[in-house]
């Protein structure tokens, strides 16, 4: 950026964080069936709003390396990665498990990993930056490479708390590392991937009583939370939205 200037990072993160709102606004109103808003089917196929984000992304990320840093450029092409990648990841889950889980309880990863962006953007726009060389008490340089071993395996924490099923504790581990370290340790979700290739059904149940417990007593307000900011999910055909998905009983939540 010429001069030094924040002005796209800032822009980027304001359209960002604004355009998931908007989605979110609009999205919610198309399901409810209200206002002028309709989903976008052509020719019998529903065009999700990935696309043209997509596609604004990519437009946004030739046009800043061709501005170069160079006013309006920057600006301009800073908006548009803003925009699009915010209409990516607002539907990251469909893309992930390539089927529309939107408005399923899968749906809701989107909203984490949108919080999470909009958190690291929130970073950078203040000028933090964890990886920085920093003079200590005894004026030694710590720099990248120092501190790249243990940022490595907090991300393996984070990538193993994701693969358990524990996605709040994710959320919550990228900003206050110990939290990742414990959920990366302790027992899977009982419906995630980590625990249908590796339990055995002993293990598994002994997962699904843990889960329980958590759940009565923290899951509750995350699922509130996530609702409030999201939309309440719907279960698959013949659920309610407060049906899960294997039993027909509860939700799951997405964390713990």
């Amino acid at each position: 950026m010429a001069g030094g200037s924040h002005l796209p990072l800032f822009l980027l993160f304001l359209a960002f964080s604004v355009t998931f709102l908007v989605t979110r606004a609009i999205t919610r109103l198309i399901r409810a069936g209200r206002g002028p808003f309709r989903n976008n089917v052509r020719g019998g196929v529903h065009i999700h709003h990935a696309v043209p984000g997509l596609i604004l992304t990519v437009v946004g990320a030739f046009g800043s390396v061709a501005a170069d840093g160079a006013s309006p450029g920057a600006e301009i092409s800073a908006v548009a990665i803003g925009i699009g990648t915010s209409l990516v990841l607002d539907e990251f889950a469909l893309i992930l498990h390539l089927e529309d889980v939107y408005w399923a309880r899968e749906g809701q990863l989107s909203v984490q990993v949108v919080c999470l962006t909009v958190a690291g953007l929130g970073m950078a726009v203040l000028g933090i930056n964890p990886l920085r060389e920093a003079d200590t008490a005894d004026s030694v340089r710590v720099g990248p490479m120092v501190l790249s071993i243990p940022l490595l395996l907090h991300i393996v924490c984070l990538l193993a708390c994701v693969a358990k099923g524990k996605y709040s504790t994710a959320a919550i581990g990228a900003f206050i590392p110990p939290v990742a370290w414990v959920g990366a340790i302790r027992l899977a979700r009982p419906r995630s991937r980590w625990a249908q290739r590796r339990y055995s059904p002993e293990k598994t149940a002994r997962a699904g009583r843990r889960a329980e417990h958590f759940d009565s007593r923290y899951g509750a307000w995350g699922l509130n939370v996530e609702d409030l900011v999201a939309g309440r999910p719907t279960g698959p055909a013949g659920t309610s939205p407060t049906d899960g998905f294997a039993t027909g009983t509860r939700r799951q939540p997405p964390g713990g």
